[in-house]
């Protein structure tokens, strides 16, 4: 089953309409408990989203920030995915740093990974072999149909089922990095892509309509996973596929 598509005519309406549908959700799930939990993804798409969210007010004070991956990098880097949320998102909305579960990609590439599980596994008060259901995870997908830092050819990743984050060297950005796994991704109560621009069209293309082979289309994992999955597309990303 492939996720729900809605396409918008460029970057920013598109940015809009995906962070209003990840702050209804949020509120949603705050309805009948006291917390809820967002994942976002990291890249230059998400920006405008962050920013779009920064407009419409929301009470983050019930909300807890995590991040899909993260290149293992300080803080202050510009590669660094907590920049990026944290000079659009979280210091702009004022979300409590308690509140933000980030990568700390200062350390090695090991102790990150494990740092970043044990944050996890506390928060979630996970039991051996447990999954955490994130309330909203958002992901994108790059022009090679990576999401997270999952890439094309990285079957021991793509295909582990047991993992909820680890330490990952990406031959192809040749870098380090730390990404959920799989199972996480799937067990999201609800899932959001943002994507936009035309280079990502053939990527959209293969992940929706493409030869179900997720060691070379990874956003195929999720993308085809269920109908709790929405795909925000501006019309250039999704020329292949209205």
């Amino acid at each position: 089953m492939s996720a729900v598509k809605h396409i918008y005519e460029d970057p920013a309406s598109t940015a809009e309409a995906c962070a209003e549908r990840v702050l209804n959700l949020l509120d949603a799930a705050l309805v009948d408990k006291p917390l809820a939990t967002l994942a976002v993804s990291g890249g230059s798409t998400p920006k405008l989203m962050f920013e779009k969210m920064v407009g419409m007010k929301f009470d983050w004070s019930r909300v807890h920030l995590f991040f899909v991956d993260e290149r293992v990098v300080p803080p202050t880097d510009d590669l660094s995915n907590f920049k990026l949320a944290n000079e659009n998102l979280i210091s702009p909305a004022k979300i409590p740093a308690a509140n933000v579960h980030r990568v700390q990609g200062e350390l090695t590439p090991e102790e990150a990974g494990a740092a970043y599980l044990k944050d996890i596994q506390g928060f979630f008060q996970l039991v051996e072999g447990q999954m955490p259901a994130f309330d909203v995870i958002h992901l994108g997908t790059g022009p090679d149909a990576h999401t997270a830092s999952l890439f094309p050819g990285d079957s021991r990743l793509i295909e582990d089922r047991d993992g909820v984050a680890t330490a990952t060297y990406s031959e192809s950005k040749k870098n380090w990095r730390v990404t959920l796994l799989p199972s996480v991704l799937l067990a999201a109560r609800n899932t959001v892509f943002l994507v936009t621009g035309a280079d990502k069209a053939e990527a959209i293309h293969s992940v929706l309509e493409g030869d179900y082979n997720p060691n070379r289309y990874p956003a195929q994992l999720v993308a085809r996973s269920g109908a709790k999955v929405e795909l925000f597309l501006d019309r250039a990303a999704a020329r292949l596929v209205e």
